[in-house]
């Protein structure tokens, strides 16, 4: 019954259901009893946790590109979701520099493609589509950016996810506040876990480097994020998405922050010092010159959660260490290779829940 029992004998659709979070998402919603379908252009990354899973053969995989506006049609009117996840995307920041016009066309182009999709499609009951806390024009303020504050972002990929969330604003104003079709956007923090082999991304380089027996280069150990493990922002997705569903004039056309407490901000140091306490031999250096390769990148970046505290009641569950025990051990798993990683990962989904209900969570209800 989580989330209201919403989900069991759902049609669902995740598109980027073959990256870090999309894969997690889909494999969570199997478990919750939805029939579920992904739509993804490739498989980002080798190793990859979509074939870690075994995903393919577990539920309805489409291959295609959420630029391609006729493929993507032609998916959603073959499956027929009554529910869909948007986390297709680039989410690379420094990759958004070496190719920015890509950049813009799946982030903006491609919520474009779903959103008409779901504006021609009234069956699609419920549509959440997820941005990135980078979609705020970042000021290095010290405090909390909230809802309402100013979209943008000095490198392409946060322009890009600004402009996704104008463009859904856009199509919520003019064509969903009178439907029978309810869309939401999420901006999460800095998502870490097990099964995230994304390039040039600080976890995923440490857990390559460390399984070699390497020291892993780091840029900027100074950086503060508001880092949270991928189970935090998927429990507040799908907590939004069975609201929505339930209560159509609840939260339809809102954005909401999904981010841990505002005490769990630690630096790129801290966190590589609390993972390396898990990880025998882990070294981590920073060579002179290379802070940041010429490429701007935010050294401080914080969300204000109160509105979906306020407004859902959501919160995240673990705390720093907990994430951090979370993530390393799911690493550890893959390359100790002794385990098999579906059933692994789905008794973290099981602890991560037996803990949420532990602390009160209202989504376990």
């Amino acid at each position: 019954m989580m989330f209201g029992g919403v989900y069991a004998g759902r049609r669902v659709l995740v598109t980027g259901h073959t990256g870090f979070k999309g894969s997690w998402l889909a494999l969570w919603l199997t478990q919750l009893g939805a029939e579920v379908a992904g739509y993804s252009s490739d498989i980002p990354s080798t190793p990859s946790n979509f074939e870690a899973l075994g995903l393919a053969g577990r539920i309805r995989h489409y291959v295609g590109d959420v630029r391609d506006a006729a493929a993507l049609a032609v998916a959603i009117d073959e499956f027929r979701p009554e529910i869909v996840f948007h986390l297709a995307a680039q989410a690379l920041v420094r990759r958004s520099y070496v190719d920015p016009a890509t950049t813009f066309q799946t982030n903006t182009l491609g919520t474009l493609n779903l959103l008409e999709c779901l504006r021609l499609r009234p069956w699609i009951q419920v549509g959440v589509f997820i941005t990135s806390d980078k979609s705020y024009r970042n000021n290095e303020w010290y405090w909390g950016y909230r809802e309402s504050d100013p979209l943008g972002g000095d490198d392409p990929y946060s322009g890009s996810k600004g402009c996704a969330e104008l463009v859904a604003y856009s199509y919520q104003r003019s064509f969903f506040a009178h439907s029978n079709t309810r869309i939401a956007t999420t901006r999460a923090g800095n998502v870490i876990g097990g099964g995230d082999w994304a390039e040039d991304r600080i976890v995923p380089d440490c857990m390559r480097a460390w399984s070699r027996g390497e020291s892993v280069l780091v840029r900027s150990p100074d950086a503060t994020r508001p880092w949270q493990h991928v189970l935090e922002p998927l429990s507040g997705y799908l907590w939004l998405g069975s609201r929505l569903w339930r209560e159509p004039t609840g939260c339809a056309g809102e954005a909401f922050n999904f981010g841990p407490d505002a005490n769990v901000n630690q630096t790129v140091g801290e966190l590589l010092d609390a993972m390396a306490r898990r990880w025998p031999g882990a070294r981590w250096h920073v060579p002179e010159g290379v802070a940041a390769g010429g490429k701007h990148e935010a050294m401080l970046l914080k969300l204000c959660c109160d509105k979906v505290l306020n407004e859902l009641s959501w919160r995240a569950v673990l705390q720093f260490p907990e994430t951090v025990a979370f993530t390393v051990d799911g690493y550890r798993a893959y390359y100790e290779g002794q385990v098999d990683m579906h059933a692994y990962t789905v008794g973290q989904i099981d602890a991560y829940c037996r803990l949420a209900r532990e602390r009160g969570l209202p989504w376990l209800t």
